[in-house]
């Protein structure tokens, strides 16, 4: 329902699973993230797929665009924790 309300396609939520280099343990959700720019409304943004994982399998929770920013400050404030 999502994807279809923020006007994303299907198989971009798995993509960027896939095949994102940057990622994240969100300190104030607990949920991991993975982010990546991608084409999305016309030019490139950041775009992050929050995901738990239990046991061997992922699942996926939610996709937005971040804001101009919003990936730099919530590393900064802490509540991003780069993962190795």
């Amino acid at each position: 329902m999502r994807l279809k309300l923020k006007a994303i396609e299907h198989h971009l939520p798995k993509q960027i699973f896939d095949e994102a280099a940057e990622r994240y343990l969100d300190t104030e959700t607990g949920h991991f993230v993975a982010m990546m720019s991608k084409p999305l409304y016309d030019r490139d943004r950041e775009v992050m797929v929050a995901y738990d994982m239990e046991e061997d399998t992922a699942i996926l929770l939610t996709i937005h665009p971040l804001k101009e920013g919003q990936k730099d400050s919530r590393i900064r404030s802490g509540r991003w924790k780069t993962l190795s």
